[in-house]
């Protein structure tokens, strides 16, 4: 399971999400990631993820990404996914997502994003303030 502290959201699973079997189509998956890396960073870190794309100008892409997936979900379950940061580089976080249930993973999740300036379109360094928040976060749900 997760650390204890670690951010988690409950994500009810809708009929949008769902093959015609009912189960998550993986894409959406990709979504519900990017929601909760959103959230993580106005929710947990302060800072308001559409302000930093369209006020100062940066974006974050992914460019790495892999899952393993362990058990489906299905239409009308309440899945939990959790954020960890795994690595911070100059201009990149490797992050795990994890996506659980009744305290068993269904499925996880390692990505790569890259902050970039959406002026130049080319990798910049992370702002102290941002990076003192992660790096944070990181030591409080890792014990690092």
């Amino acid at each position: 399971m997760p650390p204890g502290g670690a951010f988690t959201r409950r994500v009810p699973i809708r009929f949008s999400h769902c093959d015609p079997a009912g189960i998550v189509y993986f894409p959406h998956y990709f979504d519900m990631f990017n929601g909760l890396i959103e959230d993580w960073y106005g929710q947990e870190l302060g800072f308001d993820y559409a302000e930093l794309i369209t006020g100062d100008r940066y974006g974050f892409p992914i460019v790495h990404l892999e899952c393993d997936f362990k058990i489906p979900s299905r239409i009308g379950e309440v899945i939990e996914l959790t954020l960890l940061v795994e690595r911070i580089g100059r201009s990149s976080l490797a992050i795990a997502i994890i996506c659980h249930r009744d305290n068993i993973e269904r499925l996880r999740a390692r990505m790569v994003t890259a902050m970039m300036s959406l002026k130049t379109k080319t990798a910049v360094s992370m702002p102290d303030a941002l990076r003192n928040a992660i790096e944070s976060y990181q030591r409080r749900t890792t014990g690092a």
